[in-house]
């Protein structure tokens, strides 16, 4: 049933492309490419072969020669669900599984390997709790830990042996790649990536790095795929779009238009009040054509206090309300110390430190700060790829906007009295006037609905 699915999501793909792909009319070799004594046709700016490869690699769960776990690009970025993974298509392909082996007790389904285990540092490869992918729709990262910081044993309360720590993250939408990586302004003050890159952390700078990593640290293989096979899939993840409109950005962009074309479909009256609102509230950090470029002053990467724990008010009544985080999600957070120089020492507790655990850089100015930063990712499509955030911890669009409602609130009742207003809250430096008020919040969603 399985190996039938996956054929359905091929012929879903090859549409997608179809629609997604078209033949451009000219002959070229694209920057990057070797040159043959015959030009190469293109489709959608990428080469018409190499997106026919890389749909067919996608899909491939032994792709030849690699000696994998046998999952596939598609097992994750699954194209029934605009090539994410949601919690219920965890949850279902894991009930699926059992049913089967009621009856074949070889069936079999490669997203259920131990190397993505709750249990996996325990029980290697007999790992079999699968909670976090279940339930969260989480795949396990493992971070080596920067030189000054350590991990706190929680039975102990003191450092830890530990070099290296589990983060369980979401799987994000491939749809729209071709408007985001690496941008050309506002970058951040250090490395890797400075400028932005792929991956929620922009750990990685090129989509055939992406796809490299993925085929090491989640499909296991045991030989490294070849450059033409990374290149294909990067070809054809380049095809993939929500809709024509976002996809004839994506090629005004790439031809170098000085005019760019609204990527927006015709709106009602309700949703262009949305779209202003969104230009007021969102934009600073969702700018830019591809809608994941900062716009200065605000930092390139944003801590939006969506990792667990959640900040508390400490004043009563609280001024400001940030649902906490479900079990499901809060089993996930660590403590870790943080060597500040000296023998002084610093302690923070998240379930996900973001770029601190790429750079080590924590304890400084909280504009400056890695702790808990991520990447802003586009939000073309996000109508159809619930659940958000890094941590899939926002059921629904409803619980995003009402998240960035407190989100505003806690930045603006913090601030010193008689200080500026913190870059995402102010227009002109002096009002508090960029938050979504309640009456603005239908407008709003209605908008996100058609982006």
């Amino acid at each position: 049933m399985m190996i039938r699915s996956l054929a359905i999501a091929g012929f879903a793909l090859c549409a997608t492309v179809a629609v997604g792909a078209r033949l451009d009319g000219r002959a070229m070799t694209p920057p990057g490419r070797s040159t043959s004594s015959h030009p190469t046709p293109l489709c959608s700016g990428e080469p018409c072969d190499a997106i026919a490869r890389g749909l067919l690699a996608f899909l491939d769960r032994r792709p030849a020669g690699l000696d994998g776990n046998g999952r596939s690009c598609a097992d994750c970025h699954m194209p029934s669900s605009s090539f994410q993974l949601s919690p219920a298509d965890a949850e279902f392909r894991y009930r699926l599984l059992q049913l089967m082996r009621v009856f074949n007790a070889k069936a079999d389904d490669p997203l259920f390997r131990p190397i993505d285990a709750d249990d996996f540092l325990i029980n290697g490869d007999q790992a079999s709790d699968f909670t976090n992918l279940r339930k969260n729709g989480l795949i396990r990262i493992v971070f080596p830990l920067p030189p000054n910081v350590r991990l706190i044993d929680p039975a102990t309360n003191l450092p830890s042996a530990e070099v290296s720590v589990d983060i369980w993250r979401s799987v994000p939408s491939v749809l729209n790649v071709a408007l985001t990586g690496p941008g050309s302004s506002n970058p951040w003050p250090r490395e890797p990536n400075a400028f932005g890159g792929y991956q929620l952390d922009a750990r990685v700078g090129t989509l055939r790095e992406q796809a490299l990593g993925a085929f090491v640290n989640h499909a296991q293989v045991r030989q490294l795929p070849t450059q033409r096979l990374l290149d294909d899939l990067s070809s054809f993840q380049r095809t993939l779009f929500t809709r024509p409109q976002v996809k004839d950005l994506a090629d005004a962009i790439r031809a170098g238009s000085l005019v760019l074309p609204d990527p927006d479909p015709p709106l009602t009256a309700l949703e262009q009040q949305g779209k202003a609102v969104f230009q007021r509230a969102c934009a600073q950090c969702h700018g830019g054509a591809d809608q994941s470029t900062a716009q200065p002053a605000i930092p390139h990467f944003q801590d939006i206090r969506t990792q667990c724990p959640r900040p508390v008010d400490t004043v009563t009544p609280a001024r400001f309300v940030f649902p906490a985080c479900p079990d499901r999600l809060a089993r996930n957070a660590r403590t870790y110390e943080i060597a500040l120089g000296g023998s002084a020492t610093t302690r923070r507790t998240s379930s996900d430190p973001g770029r601190a655990l790429l750079t080590g850089f924590v304890g400084g100015p909280a504009p400056l700060d890695d702790w808990n930063k991520l990447d802003v990712p586009q939000l073309r499509g996000i109508g159809k790829t619930a659940p958000y955030f890094h941590n899939n911890s926002a059921s629904t669009l409803e619980d995003v906007v009402d998240h960035y409602m407190a989100f505003f609130t806690q930045l603006r009742v913090l601030t010193a009295p008689g200080a500026p207003p913190p870059p995402p809250t102010t227009t002109d430096g002096v009002h508090f006037d960029r938050a979504p008020l309640p009456e603005e919040r239908r407008a709003l969603l209605a908008y996100l609905r058609k982006l």
